[in-house]
């Protein structure tokens, strides 16, 4: 008999038994079910398991967080219930019988951005460190900048470039493999549709407002003329065209014999979408991409920035909950593509910093409760360095108040960032980190903001928990106002 198999057998009873469950896996910390019925699930009893430190539902899939020994737990489950694991991949391929269609287009689009994200961080990372080097006046420096005083920092500016431009100006190869990834089709052909966007033969995008219409090339076909311009770091035209990539293989590979489907499939699926890319979607997508960067800015940069900071600050947390917030990759980017900064990514950062905060009030008020803080401090540390889903999934959302309090306190911060017309070279560093991305000189304002996105949750969730505001499951002795944590532990 395993350690948990008295918990184990809880567990598959209070989900509603094996015939309710379509697949289970688990990651590190977390059991994860796809539930024929979600409703079956009793989540109150669930998470008076001893085992189970808390629960929530994500992306269709209903989650019990276990802790670091999640994986003798799913064995102890499995020998229990008979239920045969699959792969993370597949459970998230079951998980969409239970999202909607708006759900599932979140969801797609997620797919997109996720393995991007280790390119995005390392990218920002490396543009932070080049705003260091090239755009910052040194007092001690007599005024000048690094790259102007050193040859050898000068050379590691240059030489960093190499990275960066990789990373953004060729995002579209990145986009179009991703999705080709994502549909199962071949992705060597979604790398070259990617280059044909970006190829050097073309007029590089940040270079087409500058260039007189008569000087761009074209391709001469006798009847039509179509301008050879690249899309450098464009989101929408990438995504179109591999979208239409994608579909067209998974067309021609139904119609075409297997004997010379080698030949006919990757043929009749790339030459149509990279002329379609380029005398269709791409200048149908780039106009779309700018009416949504415009829109953004608009209010980012209008006489009610305030209110839009403010608005989007409180509520970027509940967008990453409902998965909304992988709409904002495209947008940061699409803003970086066409005014080379963004207003959106530092409320993202501020966001994490709010909410790792609350965590960080959580942990102080709580401390002693050995079970809740293997959950609560590697939480808020992932949080701090702009992975929220943890802290706001393992503590915030389980006592509600501490997720209010980083909204309130993300509002405010936003407020601040957005009055003094913060903006980030790039994405992908989130939390405390984030301020390597930031323009030098919005600095000190970022700073101001990043204390206000601490201290605030810091002390609204110090004074929700001891007024009992938003506070259920988190009661307090009127008498001695200690917590009683036995009755809360997650």
């Amino acid at each position: 008999m395993g350690k948990f198999h008295e918990d184990a057998q809880s567990l598959l009873e209070k989900v509603g038994g094996k015939d309710n469950i379509a697949a289970v896996s688990h990651c590190s910390t977390r059991m994860r079910f796809v539930l024929n019925d979600p409703a079956k699930a009793d989540t109150a009893a669930i998470e008076k398991i001893p085992a189970v430190k808390g629960t929530f539902t994500n992306a269709g899939q209903f989650q019990v967080i276990i802790g670091n020994e999640v994986a003798q737990f799913y064995n102890d489950f499995s020998a229990i219930s008979g239920v045969e694991g699959v792969s993370k991949e597949q459970g998230k391929a079951a998980a969409k019988q239970n999202l909607n269609p708006v759900q599932r287009a979140i969801s797609v689009l997620a797919e997109i951005f996720t393995p991007l994200i280790p390119a995005l961080v390392i990218g920002g990372l490396i543009l932070g460190f080049r705003n260091v080097l090239e755009g910052i006046p040194f007092g001690f420096l007599d005024g000048q900048k690094i790259v102007e005083v050193s040859q050898f920092w000068s050379g590691v500016n240059s030489f960093l470039w190499l990275i960066g431009e990789a990373i953004f100006q060729f995002l579209p190869v990145g986009i179009t493999w991703s999705i080709t990834k994502k549909m199962g089709t071949t992705q060597i052909l979604g790398i070259v549709l990617g280059i044909t966007l970006v190829s050097p033969q073309l007029l590089n995008a940040y270079d087409v407002a500058s260039t007189a219409a008569a000087d761009i090339n074209f391709w001469d076909f006798g009847f039509a003329h179509v301008n050879m311009i690249g899309y450098q770091a464009q989101v929408i035209p990438a995504m179109l065209a591999g979208f239409l990539l994608a579909y067209l293989e998974i067309f021609f590979r139904k119609i075409i014999p297997q004997a010379v489907s080698m030949i006919f499939v990757p043929l009749f699926a790339l030459v149509p979408t990279v002329l379609a890319a380029h005398v269709v979607l791409g200048p149908v997508g780039w106009t779309i991409g700018s009416w949504i960067s415009d829109i953004v800015n608009a209010g980012l940069t209008s006489s009610l920035n305030w209110l839009f900071g403010a608005v989007f600050g409180f509520l970027y947390a509940p967008l990453v909950i409902t998965g909304l917030h992988h709409m904002t990759n495209a947008i940061d980017l699409q803003l970086i593509a066409d005014f080379q900064a963004t207003n959106l990514w530092p409320m993202i950062a501020l966001s994490n910093i709010a909410q790792g905060s609350a965590v960080l009030a959580v942990v102080f008020m709580h401390r002693g409760n050995k079970e809740e803080e293997q959950v609560s401090i590697p939480a808020m540390i992932s949080c701090y360095l702009g992975v929220t889903e943890p802290a706001m999934f393992g503590i915030n959302l389980k006592y509600v108040y501490p997720f209010i309090a980083g909204m309130i306190g993300s509002a405010g911060a936003g407020l601040f960032a957005t009055l003094f017309s913060v903006k980030a070279v790039s994405i992908g560093v989130g939390g405390l980190p984030g301020i390597l991305s930031i323009v030098p000189e919005y600095y000190v304002p970022f700073l101001g903001a990043m204390l206000i996105a601490v201290i605030v949750p810091l002390i609204l969730t110090y004074i929700f928990r001891t007024k009992g505001i938003f506070n259920k499951l988190d009661p307090v002795d009127e008498a001695t106002g200690e917590l009683y944590v036995e009755e809360t532990s997650i």
